[in-house]
């Protein structure tokens, strides 16, 4: 008999809900302002040198909130100097909300943003058709390498755009993070339907090393509160646990043991910490920066 589960994707608006939740219940972006306030400045410090505009390109910009805080360190750096900021987001909601965020956010004067409504493959398809290859002074994919086909083929062909000078900058969760744990003993029980895979920065050393391309790594630490995961029946929970199994109404839809053998799972040291009565998920993020 077929599962009932379905991919969480199927369903774009309790995706992007039981999204919201999990940003407002962990350090994810806690974790990412950190780095881009701290390690950022130094990443940047040369891709802009000599130069009257800036090309940044991001993969994935979602609603703009990591894309602004970046363009803000550009800015520090190379003050006055035009920006161009092209963006890359299959989601029409996100596009709108980025589109919003940008209207109140003052400083912009000297960023011109240009939006494409489409993924990383169609963007790679377009320019190709179009016999076209733009360089990059700098190029960012945040948490977007779970839904390219060909994870390998992506970073090339990205990687590819650089200006001598330049930088990619990928952000996924970390190797050594709960997701990985979840992934490893879970991700075959999970409905994926190809829309993503499971892809960590533990598996991007191999896939840079096998291109030859010289990189660094940082880790960067970040929890997610689950604790109402193990309520029977509240929905913030719910919502949490189709979020961590990228399964539509998870809790309600999977096989009774699979739900029993996951949330004992999410409980042990490999997923999870307890601390002052609360159950914390691993989080943590892997950063990679590229060199040209």
């Amino acid at each position: 008999m077929a599962s009932p589960m379905r991919s969480l994707l199927t369903d774009p608006d309790r995706y992007l809900r039981s999204f919201r939740l999990f940003l407002e219940k962990s350090t994810e972006h806690q974790s990412m302002r950190e780095f881009m306030e701290r390690q950022l400045p130094d990443v940047i410090a040369s891709i802009g040198n000599g130069k009257p505009t800036i090309n940044v390109l991001s993969v994935g910009g979602g609603a703009g909130e990591m894309d602004l805080l970046i363009l803000s360190k550009v800015q520090a750096r190379y003050p006055g100097v035009t920006i161009n900021n092209e963006v890359i987001e299959p989601s029409a909601d996100q596009i709108s909300k980025y589109k919003e965020r940008v209207a109140q956010t003052s400083n912009l004067g000297n960023v011109k943003f240009t939006w494409h409504k489409e993924t990383a493959y169609e963007y790679e398809s377009r320019m190709n058709a179009e016999k076209k290859s733009k360089k990059w002074d700098f190029i960012h994919m945040i948490q977007m390498l779970y839904y390219v086909k060909d994870v390998p083929a992506t970073v090339r062909y990205f990687h590819s755009l650089l200006e001598s000078q330049a930088k990619l900058l990928i952000i996924l969760v970390s190797g050594k993070s709960g997701w990985e744990t979840l992934w490893k003993k879970y991700g075959s029980s999970f409905p994926l339907d190809d829309l993503c895979s499971y892809v960590s920065s533990g598996d991007l050393p191999k896939i840079l090393d096998s291109a030859g391309l010289k990189y660094q790594l940082y880790e960067l630490p970040s929890h997610m509160d689950i604790t109402s995961c193990f309520t029977e029946g509240d929905k913030d929970g719910e919502l949490l646990l189709d979020f961590l199994t990228e399964t539509l109404e998870f809790s309600k839809t999977a096989p009774p043991e699979l739900k029993h053998q996951l949330m004992e799972e999410l409980r042990k040291p490999g997923c999870s910490e307890n601390r002052d009565g609360k159950v914390l998920f691993n989080n943590n993020l892997g950063v990679i920066v590229i060199e040209p």
